[in-house]
């Protein structure tokens, strides 16, 4: 008869020693969809509307700090928030860079609504830093067509917050600490995109109107440094707006660099290719240089 010594061995053997379960690897935080004003928008006249805007926040694994908010284009009459948002937010996510889509109020002839959206999404950014783990002075904004020109408005139409508001996101400062504008409409003037023009100016905009939201003419010494990257042969939006953007932020001794690439039409044949490649591999060089994100390779 076998003892109670070899059966207590025999079991062990069959059943096997308990074992702590292997940890699941880091999983991915769904993206966070945030409206940003609680159906009281303001349109910039004083008045209000019961529409809301939407941020959604995608968040890499490893955060870097680094949070940029992401303006689609679509002319002032549409979104473009798939390649030019979700898309974008997923290459932000795989350099370490949280990402957040800005579904912005389309203006209808009120030129302020967009910007007064983005204002609040980089103030909501800077109010939830903490939580998103992100670093308040590394909130850039990013803008295709005529979201670059949102993104070049908001980096030169900013303020430092209301110390004196109740609403704690309206205390931090809306200036984006950086910019990065691909193909972006940046004039109201001469060389502007006809279609963004009207739909975010009217038919008939008043002179002083033009030259406000004509955001060359808008440029200091306090304007966040700015990447720019336009193709040679852009015929719907023109590269004269980069470069005027660019030759002002010169004047005004604001670190900035422009990439001219050779091809690639608006929207960089679709998205995709040499082209497209080229602007995202070289903003992100330059980031690393103006100290936004860590230095490509640091961490390896």
């Amino acid at each position: 008869m076998p003892s109670a010594r070899l059966l207590l061995v025999t079991c062990a053997l069959f059943v096997g020693v308990p074992t702590v379960p292997a940890a699941d690897p880091p999983q991915k935080a769904e993206p966070e969809r945030l409206k940003l004003w609680n159906l009281r928008a303001p349109n910039g006249d004083g008045t209000f509307e019961k529409a809301e805007t939407w941020v959604t926040i995608h968040r890499p694994e490893k955060p870097n700090g680094t949070a940029v908010v992401i303006c689609p284009g679509g002319g002032y009459g549409g979104l473009v928030t798939g390649a030019e948002g979700r898309g974008i937010a997923t290459w932000l996510n795989a350099h370490g860079i949280t990402g957040v889509v800005l579904e912005y109020r389309l203006p209808k002839g009120r030129p302020f609504v967009p910007l007064l959206d983005a204002q609040r999404a980089i103030r909501t950014v800077r109010a939830n830093a903490r939580g998103w783990g992100v670093d308040p002075a590394k909130v850039g904004i990013i803008g295709f067509s005529a979201g670059g020109h949102l993104a070049s408005a908001a980096g030169t139409h900013f303020d430092d917050g209301d110390l004196k508001s109740e609403d704690a996101i309206e205390k931090m400062s809306c200036r984006p600490d950086f910019m990065i504008l691909v193909y972006p409409v940046v004039t109201m003037g001469r060389g502007t995109h006809g279609g963004s023009r009207t739909n975010l100016l009217g038919n008939t905009p008043d002179d002083k109107l033009v030259t406000l939201f004509s955001n060359e003419t808008q440029v200091t010494a306090k304007t966040p440094p700015a990447f720019l990257a336009h193709a040679k042969d852009d015929t719907l939006v023109v590269p004269a707006n980069s470069r005027a953007f660019y030759a002002a932020l010169r004047a005004q001794k604001v670190p900035a660099k422009y990439l001219e690439l050779p091809s690639g039409g608006h929207g960089l044949n679709g998205y995709q290719g040499p082209m497209w490649d080229a602007w995202q591999a070289e903003s992100l060089a330059w980031l690393a240089e103006e100290k936004f994100v860590p230095a490509i390779g640091a961490n390896k």
